[in-house]
């Protein structure tokens, strides 16, 4: 598969989260798939456990992409993701394997209202911010 055809599969899964219809997952990662939270050192591995915690979630955010790029089996997706309150911008990495996904590694950081003493150096960026 190339790279349009992964960056697809992002977008798939992107909308099955919006949806709420995580049950599509299945369709877009390996079984055995990593998934990755480094700030929270958290690690899932497998699709039961991937399963678990998607059922488990209090709340799914709606995700809005930013931006994607790829290249070859390696696709980077930036995003906002909005939890009806919180909301956080994102930074997944996706890996993939004969067309699914492969691992997944998530950063993710609470949006901020910029400090005033920047604003003669910086343009601002139309995002939305709790």
């Amino acid at each position: 598969m190339g790279s349009s055809e992964n960056e697809a599969v992002v977008g798939r899964l992107i909308d099955c989260i919006n949806a709420r219809d995580t049950a599509v997952m299945d369709e877009l990662f390996h079984d055995d798939a990593v998934m990755e939270w480094p700030q929270s050192g958290e690690r899932v591995r497998g699709a039961d456990n991937r399963r678990a915690i998607y059922s488990a979630f209090p709340q799914l955010p709606t995700i809005t992409p930013r931006r994607i790029v790829s290249s070859g089996d390696l696709v980077v997706a930036e995003a906002h993701l909005d939890y009806d309150g919180p909301t956080y911008e994102t930074v997944f990495i996706f890996e993939f394997r004969g067309g699914k996904i492969e691992r997944e590694t998530a950063y993710w950081s609470e949006s901020f209202v910029a400090p005033d003493w920047r604003a003669d150096w910086v343009e601002q960026l139309d995002q939305q911010l709790s």
